[in-house]
Parts: structure tokens; sequence; C-alpha cells
């Protein structure tokens, strides 16, 4: 994470701000369509597709963070992702007991303190910077102390806690697509099919375009919201096929956070169509922003990263 980003002016192009504007014109076209008849429609046949899962979301959280934490503690040596490792045994062990204290919903806080921990662990070996990857561990442990402990302060509900958490994460990994395109170089050159017919380079920016959008997504309305979760599941599901069954534990989580997404059919508030281009178009910049700057902060004292 040390390694210097690229710098802004060597992606920011004329390809970068067509795939930005097509982005904000695809937020445009969901919020018209949220107040329409096709909006609502949409919305119904995903009520209908995910109807089996709602009633079941927290069981399909806790078995599959359960898992997951059962699969690090076999593996051993990682704290909460394979490049976060440790020499500490007793960190697999901690493992095993999170997962143990997803059988029952009343020690549900004790997972949700494990993982935080481990959490805090990894700051302390890692830094900041690189933990920023996964605030999704963090939104995962509040919605599982809020269930455990049914807790809805300010009204906030459990679900939007995680949701939130899933898409900072991908927002955030969006940008080393962008910064740090060489390392998906190595894969793309051993995939060619995944390019689909375009250069390495313009694949990285659409790549990252494409991910920053759905991220952004699961912040907007039910619509995009449950629409964009479903992609993104897709997503991750169909790289399992490609990647094997390492890339189903490591991306276990994110997607069963996502089909909880996708199955939660609470109502929001009706917005001006305008709102969500708009609010990507900040997001973009502000997220950019942090990145490089904090960066800048960090590791990149007296280089430039913009030109």
């Amino acid at each position: 994470m040390a390694e210097t980003p690229q710098r802004l002016s060597l992606f920011i192009d004329g390809d970068f701000l067509g795939l930005a504007g097509t982005a904000m014109l695809v937020f445009l076209v969901a919020g018209i369509m949220d107040n329409r008849f096709i909006g609502r429609a949409l919305l119904w046949s995903i009520d209908r597709i995910t109807s089996p899962i709602r009633a079941s979301t927290p069981i399909l959280m806790r078995a599959t963070f359960g898992g997951f934490f059962v699969a690090l503690w076999t593996a051993g040596g990682i704290i909460l992702t394979p490049e976060l490792l440790t020499r500490k045994p007793e960190i697999s062990w901690l493992q095993l007991l999170i997962a143990f204290c997803f059988i029952w919903e009343k020690t549900l806080v004790f997972a949700a303190c494990g993982i935080v921990g481990l959490y805090g662990y990894a700051l302390t070996r890692y830094g900041l910077f690189h933990l920023l990857d996964y605030p999704i561990f963090l939104g995962a442990a509040l919605y599982f102390a809020m269930i455990g402990l049914r807790l809805r302060p300010w009204r906030l509900a459990p679900m939007d806690v995680v949701r939130t958490g899933a898409a900072i994460t991908l927002l955030w990994a969006s940008i080393e697509k962008w910064g740090y395109p060489q390392w998906t170089y190595p894969l793309l050159a051993t995939h060619p099919n995944m390019t689909m017919g375009y250069t390495m380079q313009f694949y990285m920016k659409a790549a990252g375009v494409v991910e920053f959008s759905l991220a952004f997504a699961l912040l907007g309305t039910p619509l995009m919201r449950r629409t964009a979760a479903i992609i993104l599941a897709g997503m991750f599901t169909a790289a399992v096929l490609e990647f094997g069954k390492i890339d189903a534990i490591g991306h276990s989580a994110i997607i069963a956070v996502l089909i909880a997404v996708a199955a939660d059919n609470r109502p929001g508030h009706r917005q001006s169509p305008v709102l969500a281009p708009a609010g990507y178009a900040v997001a973009l910049v502000a997220t950019l922003g942090v990145y490089y700057g904090l960066h800048y902060a960090l590791f990149d004292k007296g280089k430039s990263l913009l030109f």
C-alpha cells in the first residue's frame, strides 16, 4: 500500500470522463424510473425473486460469516484476508470462537467484538490506509451486535449499517483499479478473455468505473441499491467459476451481504432524479481526493500525485 499510485493525470482523460459521464446518465435514467410504473414493476419482480431469502436473512448472514471464520481458523496465519498475515496461533483460536458465537443470537455481540478485535489487531500491523479496504467487517460487526442486542439507535436498521460498510469497501477498492492497474495486468495476461477485446489500460478504467458506480448505487434508492446488489453478487459469484474455491471463501461474506441487500424490501424516500448523478459526481471527486490525499500525507510527501 505504500507504493505510489499512478498519477491522476495518467488515467483522468477523455475515456475516463466519458465512462463517468455515461454512469451519471445511467443514474439519471434510474432516478426517473424510480418514480414511474417501470420502476415499481422492477421492484415487484425483485421482491418476488428474493422473497424466499427475506425472512432468513439473519440466518444467511450468521451461517456465511460463521463458515468464513471456520475457514480462516482452518487455514491459519490469516487475520481477516489472505494478505493480512500473522504468526500468532491465538488468532486462529479467536476465529474459531467467533464462529461458535454465530450459532446463538445472544452471543452475536461477542462475535461482533471479536471481529472488531481482529480488525484492530490488523490495524496495528498494517496501518490505517490498508485497513480502509475492509470497512465491511466493521459494518458486519455492528450489524451482528444490533441483531444480538436488538438495538435500533436513531431508528437505524442493521441492514443499512452493513450495506454502507460494503459500499465504502467497494468505493475504496475501485480507486485501486485506477491507481494501481499494473497489479491486475498479470491476471489479464493469463485470462485475456476478461478484457473483452479492449486494451488493458481501457479495461481497468472501465472496470473501476463499473465497480465505483455499483458501489455508489448501494447507497441509493431501493431500486438502485437492490439492482446493484444483484449485479455485484452475480459478478462475485461468476468470479468463483474462474478462480475457484479460495475465491469463493474470500468473497463469501460480501456475497452474503449483497444477497441480503437485494432481499431488503423496505421502502425508501422519493427524491429528485438529478440527485443521484449529482451525488455520484461528488462521491467520485471526494473518494479520489481522500484516497490520494491520505496516501500523500502518509507515504508520498514531496512527490506529485497530480501530473
